[in-house]
């Protein structure tokens, strides 16, 4: 398993616990992230911080990766179960498949988008 699959398991795992700075650490500075809840993307490691912030008051999204795939452009696209919860526990949407795609730079995530889902 390549560098930056390990990163990417360490960023599900610290989202899922919630310690944002250790998926901050794994962003570049200047990091285009995709904005799953208002659509379009935040730009840089603070807007993201500020997202996900704002994003946990709300809802509590859980992700989990089952496959990681390298496309021939380097990107990485890892195919996720994604369930969302309200603050109470309770479900807010069935469970389902997202894909989501990173691209590095430097050993760290310069971009994030959200596929459809599969």
């Amino acid at each position: 398993m390549d560098d930056d699959i390990k990163t990417l398991q360490r960023i599900y795992e610290r989202f899922n616990e919630r310690d944002i700075d250790a998926v901050l650490a794994a962003l570049a500075d200047d990091v285009v992230w995709a904005n799953g809840m208002d659509g379009g993307h935040v730009h840089g490691r603070e807007a993201v911080r500020e997202y996900w912030t704002r994003q946990w008051t709300m809802i509590d999204p859980h992700v989990e990766p089952v496959d990681f795939n390298r496309t021939a452009d380097g990107a990485i696209i890892a195919d996720v179960r994604q369930s969302v919860r309200d603050l109470q526990g309770q479900p807010l949407q069935e469970q389902k498949m997202v894909g989501h795609v990173f691209r590095f730079r430097d050993g760290k995530v310069a971009r994030f988008d959200i596929r459809d889902a599969i």
